[in-house]
C-alpha cells in the first residue's frame, strides 16, 4: 500500500510539473503571436494605400489575418470558463489563473485524502473533483450571489436614473452618477457601461455587453429598452420608470412563489434527512446491527440503491416546486 501511494505521489508531482510547464509554454506562444501580430499589422497599416498594388503587402495582411484568427479562436472549454469568470465579476482575470487555482485545489484535496488514509481510487477521484469540480462550483455560487445582489438594488438604481433624467441630466452622466452612488454589482456594471461609452461604444452596445455579463431577464429588458429608445427617440425616463415598475412586480412575484413553496421545500428536506438520521442513530446505538449494511456486498448494494432512489426523488420534488418567473 505504501509503495502504491509513493508511486501515485510521484506521478502527481510529475503531472503537476508538466502541467505548469505547459501553461508557461502556452502563455509564451500567445505573447509571441501577439507581438508578431502587432508588428505585422502596424507595418500593414502604414502602407494601407499601396496594399492592393504590392504582393508582399497582401501576403503580410494574410499572415496578420491568420494570426488574428488563431488568437480569436479558442476552445469551447476556454470560452465557457471565460464566460463564467465574466458573470462572476472577474472580468480581468486570465483563464490561466483559473486553471492554476484549479490545480492548487486538486493538489490540496489529493493531499487531504492521502493524509486521511483513503484508497488510491478515492484519491484519484478526489483529485479530479478538486481540479474540475470545486472551482466551477465556486464560480456558480459566486454568480448566483452576484445576480441576487444585483436584483435587490437594480430597481432603485433605475428610479435614481429616472429622477436624474427628469432633472435635465444626460443619460451618460446619469449612469456615471448611479455608478458612484451604488456599490456592488450595480455600481460595477454601470461603471463599465459608462467607461465603454466614453471610448466610443454606443450606449445600446454597452448595455448589451452588460446584459451578457449579467444574463438575467431584468438586465436584458434594460438593454432592450435602451436600444429601442436609441432607435425611436422616445422618452427614456418613461421607459426606465416602466421597467423599474415591472422589475419590482417580478421581484414581488418571486418572493410570493418562494413563500408558497417553502412548505414543500421543508417537507422535502425533512423526508430526505430522516433516513440519514435514523441510520446514524441506529449505528450509534448498536453498530453490529448496521454492520451488514456497510460491510457486505448485499448491504452495499441496498445502500447505494437507496441513495440513488433518494437522490432521484429529491430531484423530482425540486422540479415540482421550482417555478420560473
Amino acid at each position: 500500500m505504501s509503495s502504491t501511494l509513493f508511486v501515485f505521489l510521484i506521478s502527481m508531482i510529475v503531472s503537476i510539473v508538466l502541467g505548469m510547464a505547459g501553461l508557461l509554454l502556452m502563455s509564451t506562444r500567445q505573447d509571441k503571436q501577439k507581438r508578431d501580430l502587432s508588428i505585422i499589422t502596424g507595418q500593414a497599416v502604414t502602407n494601407n494605400s499601396d496594399i492592393l498594388k504590392q504582393e508582399s503587402d497582401k501576403r503580410r495582411l494574410d499572415l496578420a489575418k491568420k494570426l488574428q484568427e488563431s488568437n480569436a479562436v479558442k476552445s469551447k472549454k476556454s470560452a465557457e470558463i471565460k464566460y463564467l469568470l465574466r458573470q462572476a465579476g472577474f472580468i480581468d482575470t486570465p483563464i490561466k489563473n483559473f486553471w492554476l487555482a484549479s490545480l492548487i485545489s486538486g493538489i490540496a484535496l489529493t493531499l487531504i485524502l492521502m493524509v486521511s488514509g483513503q484508497s488510491p481510487t478515492i484519491i484519484v477521484l478526489g483529485g479530479f473533483i478538486g481540479v474540475l469540480g470545486l472551482p466551477r462550483l465556486y464560480l456558480k455560487i459566486k454568480i448566483g450571489r452576484r445576480q441576487k445582489s444585483f436584483l435587490e438594488e437594480f430597481p432603485d438604481a433605475l428610479e435614481a436614473m429616472v429622477r436624474l433624467l427628469k432633472a435635465g441630466m444626460p443619460i451618460g452622466e446619469s449612469i456615471s452618477m448611479v455608478s458612484r452612488e451604488y456599490t456592488g454589482p450595480v455600481g460595477e456594471e454601470m461603471l463599465r457601461v459608462y467607461n465603454e461609452q466614453k471610448i466610443g461604444i454606443t450606449l445600446a452596445d454597452a448595455c448589451q455587453h452588460a446584459a451578457e455579463r449579467m444574463p438575467i431577464t431584468e438586465m436584458q429588458m434594460f438593454a432592450t429598452g435602451i436600444a429601442i429608445q436609441q432607435q425611436t427617440g422616445s422618452s427614456l425616463s418613461e421607459i426606465l420608470s416602466n421597467l423599474a415598475r415591472v422589475i419590482r412586480a417580478r421581484f414581488r412575484l418571486k418572493r410570493k412563489v418562494q413563500a408558497l413553496s417553502s412548505e414543500a421545500k421543508s417537507s422535502a428536506a425533512i423526508i430526505a434527512a430522516l433516513p440519514i438520521l435514523v441510520a446514524g442513530g441506529l449505528y450509534a446505538i448498536n453498530p453490529d446491527y448496521m454492520y451488514p449494511l456497510f460491510y457486505t456486498l448485499k448491504g452495499k448494494f441496498y445502500l447505494f440503491g437507496a441513495i440513488g432512489w433518494m437522490v432521484l426523488g429529491g430531484l423530482i420534488m425540486r422540479q415540482m416546486i421550482n417555478f420560473k418567473v
